[in-house]
Protein backbone atom coordinates (compact mmCIF):
# COMPACT_ATOMS: atom_id res chain seq x y z
CA UNK A 1 0.00 0.00 0.00
CA UNK A 2 1.30 3.79 -1.34
CA UNK A 3 0.26 6.35 0.99
CA UNK A 4 -0.13 10.47 -0.34
CA UNK A 5 -1.39 13.36 0.92
CA UNK A 6 -4.14 15.03 -0.47
CA UNK A 7 -5.15 19.12 -1.31
CA UNK A 8 -1.66 19.78 -0.98
CA UNK A 9 -1.93 23.46 -2.80
CA UNK A 10 -4.32 24.57 -0.45
CA UNK A 11 -5.10 25.98 3.09
CA UNK A 12 -1.58 26.61 4.99
CA UNK A 13 0.67 25.44 2.45
CA UNK A 14 -0.24 28.17 0.27
CA UNK A 15 2.81 29.95 1.82
CA UNK A 16 6.02 29.01 -0.31
CA UNK A 17 7.90 28.43 3.00
CA UNK A 18 4.97 25.84 4.37
CA UNK A 19 4.60 24.32 1.23
CA UNK A 20 8.23 23.07 1.08
CA UNK A 21 8.42 21.82 5.15
CA UNK A 22 5.20 19.86 3.34
CA UNK A 23 7.08 18.70 0.70
CA UNK A 24 10.13 17.99 2.79
CA UNK A 25 8.54 15.99 6.09
CA UNK A 26 6.14 14.22 3.72
CA UNK A 27 9.51 12.82 1.86
CA UNK A 28 11.11 11.75 4.91
CA UNK A 29 8.36 10.18 6.10
CA UNK A 30 7.94 7.91 3.46
CA UNK A 31 4.81 9.40 1.72
CA UNK A 32 4.76 8.40 -1.71
CA UNK A 33 2.64 10.89 -3.08
CA UNK A 34 1.51 14.64 -3.05
CA UNK A 35 -1.94 15.42 -4.67
CA UNK A 36 -2.58 18.48 -5.70
CA UNK A 37 -6.35 20.09 -6.70
CA UNK A 38 -7.56 22.67 -9.67
CA UNK A 39 -9.77 25.63 -9.83
CA UNK A 40 -8.11 28.35 -12.44
CA UNK A 41 -11.53 30.78 -11.55
CA UNK A 42 -14.42 30.07 -8.64
CA UNK A 43 -16.97 32.42 -10.39
CA UNK A 44 -19.07 34.82 -7.65
CA UNK A 45 -21.65 33.52 -7.15
CA UNK A 46 -21.49 30.39 -8.83
CA UNK A 47 -24.86 28.18 -8.81
CA UNK A 48 -24.80 25.33 -5.79
CA UNK A 49 -23.25 22.43 -7.75
CA UNK A 50 -20.34 21.13 -6.91
CA UNK A 51 -21.17 17.28 -5.82
CA UNK A 52 -19.13 16.51 -2.75
CA UNK A 53 -20.31 18.78 0.14
CA UNK A 54 -23.87 19.51 1.74
CA UNK A 55 -24.96 22.97 0.33
CA UNK A 56 -23.17 22.21 -3.18
CA UNK A 57 -20.52 24.75 -2.02
CA UNK A 58 -16.75 24.35 -2.07
CA UNK A 59 -14.78 25.74 0.93
CA UNK A 60 -17.80 26.09 2.94
CA UNK A 61 -19.42 28.74 0.53
CA UNK A 62 -16.24 30.92 0.74
CA UNK A 63 -15.30 31.77 -2.75
CA UNK A 64 -12.28 33.56 -2.81
CA UNK A 65 -9.97 31.40 -1.67
CA UNK A 66 -6.63 30.92 -2.20
CA UNK A 67 -5.84 28.09 -4.87
CA UNK A 68 -2.30 27.77 -7.00
CA UNK A 69 -1.91 26.30 -10.19
CA UNK A 70 -1.49 23.01 -8.95
CA UNK A 71 1.32 22.73 -11.68
CA UNK A 72 3.27 25.61 -10.43
CA UNK A 73 2.91 24.27 -6.99
CA UNK A 74 4.15 21.30 -7.69
CA UNK A 75 7.32 22.93 -9.75
CA UNK A 76 8.44 24.39 -6.75
CA UNK A 77 8.13 21.86 -4.13
CA UNK A 78 9.86 19.27 -7.27
CA UNK A 79 13.17 21.81 -6.96
CA UNK A 80 13.21 20.95 -2.66
CA UNK A 81 12.90 17.13 -3.13
CA UNK A 82 14.42 14.03 -5.16
CA UNK A 83 11.77 11.24 -4.68
CA UNK A 84 8.45 11.69 -3.85
CA UNK A 85 6.38 12.08 -6.56
CA UNK A 86 3.79 15.22 -7.58
CA UNK A 87 0.52 14.07 -9.11
CA UNK A 88 -2.64 16.48 -9.91
CA UNK A 89 -5.78 15.57 -8.33
CA UNK A 90 -7.33 16.47 -10.01
CA UNK A 91 -6.57 18.81 -13.60
CA UNK A 92 -9.51 19.94 -15.16
CA UNK A 93 -8.51 18.70 -18.53
CA UNK A 94 -11.18 19.68 -20.59
CA UNK A 95 -10.13 23.54 -19.51
CA UNK A 96 -6.78 23.25 -20.91
CA UNK A 97 -5.72 23.26 -24.60
CA UNK A 98 -3.96 19.68 -24.84
CA UNK A 99 -0.63 20.80 -26.40
CA UNK A 100 -0.24 23.32 -23.51
CA UNK A 101 -0.81 20.42 -20.89
CA UNK A 102 1.70 17.73 -22.91
CA UNK A 103 4.60 20.88 -22.84
CA UNK A 104 4.03 21.05 -19.08
CA UNK A 105 3.61 18.01 -17.82
CA UNK A 106 6.21 16.71 -19.62
CA UNK A 107 8.68 19.67 -19.02
CA UNK A 108 7.89 19.27 -15.50
CA UNK A 109 8.30 15.65 -15.54
CA UNK A 110 11.60 15.98 -17.53
CA UNK A 111 12.89 18.45 -14.78
CA UNK A 112 11.96 16.29 -11.67
CA UNK A 113 13.03 13.03 -13.06
CA UNK A 114 9.89 11.46 -13.74
CA UNK A 115 8.04 12.32 -10.95
CA UNK A 116 5.00 13.24 -12.43
CA UNK A 117 1.61 12.09 -11.87
CA UNK A 118 -1.55 13.53 -13.94
CA UNK A 119 -4.37 13.14 -12.58
CA UNK A 120 -7.72 14.44 -14.50
CA UNK A 121 -11.11 15.24 -14.16
CA UNK A 122 -14.20 16.61 -16.39
CA UNK A 123 -15.20 19.54 -13.96
CA UNK A 124 -18.40 20.35 -12.40
CA UNK A 125 -18.64 24.07 -12.79
CA UNK A 126 -20.29 25.84 -15.64
CA UNK A 127 -19.52 29.60 -15.01
CA UNK A 128 -16.07 28.28 -14.51
CA UNK A 129 -15.81 26.76 -17.90
CA UNK A 130 -17.67 30.30 -19.34
CA UNK A 131 -15.12 32.03 -17.68
CA UNK A 132 -12.05 29.91 -19.73
CA UNK A 133 -13.90 29.87 -22.76
CA UNK A 134 -14.26 26.05 -22.54
CA UNK A 135 -16.91 23.65 -23.62
CA UNK A 136 -18.80 22.45 -20.69
CA UNK A 137 -21.42 20.00 -22.70
CA UNK A 138 -18.97 18.35 -24.89
CA UNK A 139 -16.16 18.27 -21.51
CA UNK A 140 -16.24 14.27 -21.52
CA UNK A 141 -15.60 13.24 -25.20
CA UNK A 142 -12.85 16.39 -25.22
CA UNK A 143 -11.71 14.77 -22.04
CA UNK A 144 -11.23 11.40 -23.98
CA UNK A 145 -9.54 12.93 -26.66
CA UNK A 146 -7.38 15.07 -25.16
CA UNK A 147 -6.00 11.71 -22.85
CA UNK A 148 -5.40 10.29 -26.34
CA UNK A 149 -4.06 12.91 -27.55
CA UNK A 150 -1.57 13.63 -24.62
CA UNK A 151 -0.30 10.24 -24.76
CA UNK A 152 0.98 10.66 -28.26
CA UNK A 153 2.42 13.30 -27.84
CA UNK A 154 4.66 11.72 -25.48
CA UNK A 155 5.48 9.11 -27.14
CA UNK A 156 5.83 10.18 -30.12
CA UNK A 157 7.92 12.49 -32.40
CA UNK A 158 6.78 13.96 -34.58
CA UNK A 159 3.31 13.39 -33.92
CA UNK A 160 0.03 14.23 -35.30
CA UNK A 161 -3.50 14.07 -34.29
CA UNK A 162 -7.11 14.20 -35.92
CA UNK A 163 -10.17 14.19 -33.87
CA UNK A 164 -13.54 15.71 -33.60
CA UNK A 165 -12.47 18.02 -30.58
CA UNK A 166 -8.63 17.79 -31.02
CA UNK A 167 -6.71 18.32 -33.78
CA UNK A 168 -3.13 19.46 -35.76
CA UNK A 169 -0.98 18.60 -38.09
CA UNK A 170 2.79 16.91 -37.49
CA UNK A 171 4.98 18.45 -35.30
CA UNK A 172 7.50 18.19 -32.62
CA UNK A 173 6.98 19.07 -28.90
CA UNK A 174 10.35 18.58 -26.91
CA UNK A 175 11.40 17.39 -24.40
CA UNK A 176 9.22 14.19 -24.06
CA UNK A 177 8.71 12.76 -20.12
CA UNK A 178 11.67 10.44 -19.65
CA UNK A 179 9.96 7.14 -20.11
CA UNK A 180 7.98 8.46 -22.63
CA UNK A 181 4.87 7.99 -20.87
CA UNK A 182 3.08 10.05 -17.62
CA UNK A 183 0.50 8.00 -15.90
CA UNK A 184 -2.87 9.55 -16.25
CA UNK A 185 -5.41 9.01 -13.37
CA UNK A 186 -9.26 9.13 -13.65
CA UNK A 187 -10.76 11.29 -10.88
CA UNK A 188 -14.37 11.14 -10.02
CA UNK A 189 -17.23 9.84 -8.41
CA UNK A 190 -19.37 9.01 -11.08
CA UNK A 191 -20.02 5.43 -13.52
CA UNK A 192 -18.69 8.18 -16.45
CA UNK A 193 -15.32 8.70 -14.65
CA UNK A 194 -15.48 4.61 -13.69
CA UNK A 195 -15.53 3.89 -17.20
CA UNK A 196 -12.95 6.37 -18.55
CA UNK A 197 -10.72 5.20 -16.01
CA UNK A 198 -11.17 1.63 -17.63
CA UNK A 199 -11.16 2.65 -20.80
CA UNK A 200 -8.34 4.87 -20.85
CA UNK A 201 -6.68 5.29 -17.24
CA UNK A 202 -3.77 4.19 -15.72
CA UNK A 203 -5.32 4.94 -12.37
CA UNK A 204 -8.76 5.71 -10.75
CA UNK A 205 -9.33 8.25 -7.76
CA UNK A 206 -12.78 8.26 -6.64
CA UNK A 207 -13.55 11.31 -4.79
CA UNK A 208 -14.88 9.83 -1.50
CA UNK A 209 -14.54 6.23 0.20
CA UNK A 210 -13.77 3.22 -1.49
CA UNK A 211 -16.62 2.78 -3.90
CA UNK A 212 -16.58 -1.05 -4.53
CA UNK A 213 -19.90 -0.53 -7.38
CA UNK A 214 -17.39 2.07 -9.07
CA UNK A 215 -14.28 0.31 -8.84
CA UNK A 216 -15.81 -2.62 -9.82
CA UNK A 217 -17.19 -0.79 -12.86
CA UNK A 218 -13.68 0.38 -13.92
CA UNK A 219 -12.20 -3.17 -14.05
CA UNK A 220 -15.07 -3.85 -15.71
CA UNK A 221 -14.79 -1.85 -18.24
CA UNK A 222 -11.31 -2.04 -18.81
CA UNK A 223 -11.95 -5.79 -19.64
CA UNK A 224 -14.21 -5.36 -21.99
CA UNK A 225 -12.01 -2.39 -22.94
CA UNK A 226 -8.87 -5.61 -23.85
CA UNK A 227 -6.48 -3.97 -21.16
CA UNK A 228 -5.70 -5.39 -17.58
CA UNK A 229 -8.12 -4.69 -15.00
CA UNK A 230 -4.94 -4.84 -13.04
CA UNK A 231 -3.65 -2.31 -14.54
CA UNK A 232 -5.69 0.34 -13.53
CA UNK A 233 -4.32 1.41 -9.80
CA UNK A 234 -7.27 2.30 -7.65
CA UNK A 235 -6.36 4.95 -5.33
CA UNK A 236 -8.73 5.80 -2.23
CA UNK A 237 -9.36 8.01 0.59
CA UNK A 238 -7.26 6.96 3.32
CA UNK A 239 -10.06 5.51 6.45
CA UNK A 240 -10.50 6.91 9.65
CA UNK A 241 -9.46 3.70 11.07
CA UNK A 242 -5.82 2.32 9.93
CA UNK A 243 -7.64 -1.19 10.69
CA UNK A 244 -9.76 -0.96 7.23
CA UNK A 245 -6.43 -1.16 5.37
CA UNK A 246 -6.61 -4.14 5.48
CA UNK A 247 -9.71 -4.73 3.55
CA UNK A 248 -8.80 -2.13 1.11
CA UNK A 249 -5.97 -4.40 -0.04
CA UNK A 250 -8.31 -7.25 -0.36
CA UNK A 251 -9.95 -5.00 -2.64
CA UNK A 252 -6.97 -4.44 -4.93
CA UNK A 253 -6.28 -0.57 -4.11
CA UNK A 254 -2.97 0.65 -4.14
CA UNK A 255 -2.72 4.19 -3.00
CA UNK A 256 -4.57 5.88 -0.09
CA UNK A 257 -4.44 9.53 0.86
CA UNK A 258 -4.41 11.45 3.40
CA UNK A 259 -5.98 15.44 3.35
CA UNK A 260 -3.43 17.83 4.59
CA UNK A 261 -6.07 20.60 5.55
CA UNK A 262 -10.27 20.71 5.57
CA UNK A 263 -11.11 20.98 2.23
CA UNK A 264 -14.61 19.41 0.56
CA UNK A 265 -15.91 18.29 3.39
CA UNK A 266 -12.84 16.22 4.61
CA UNK A 267 -11.22 16.92 8.15
CA UNK A 268 -7.41 17.34 7.99
CA UNK A 269 -5.20 14.27 9.22
CA UNK A 270 -2.64 16.89 9.72
CA UNK A 271 -1.87 19.96 11.97
CA UNK A 272 1.10 21.02 10.11
CA UNK A 273 4.49 19.36 8.29
CA UNK A 274 5.33 18.10 11.69
CA UNK A 275 2.81 15.76 11.82
CA UNK A 276 3.72 14.22 8.70
CA UNK A 277 6.55 11.72 10.44
CA UNK A 278 4.26 10.35 13.31
CA UNK A 279 2.55 8.44 10.08
CA UNK A 280 6.01 6.75 9.42
CA UNK A 281 5.79 3.70 11.63
CA UNK A 282 2.15 3.11 9.32
CA UNK A 283 3.34 3.32 6.46
CA UNK A 284 6.90 1.15 7.11
CA UNK A 285 4.02 -1.34 8.43
CA UNK A 286 2.44 -1.54 5.45
CA UNK A 287 5.25 -1.03 2.64
CA UNK A 288 5.19 -4.69 1.33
Amino acid sequence: MKFGLRYCNTGPYVDPVRAVELAEAAEEAGFESLWTVEHTVVPKGYQPNYPYAEGGRMAGGTEDIDLPDPLIWMAYVAARTSRIKLATGILILPQHKPVHVAKQVATLDHMAGGRIVLGVGVGWMPEEFRALDAPFEARGPVTDEAIRALRRLWADSPVEFHGEHIRFDPLYCEPRPPKRHVPIVVGGHSKAAARRAGRLGDGFFPARGAPIDLIDLARKTAEESGRDPASVEITVSMPEDPKELDGLVRLGVGRVTVPVSAMAGLKSALRGPEDALAWKPLIEEWAG
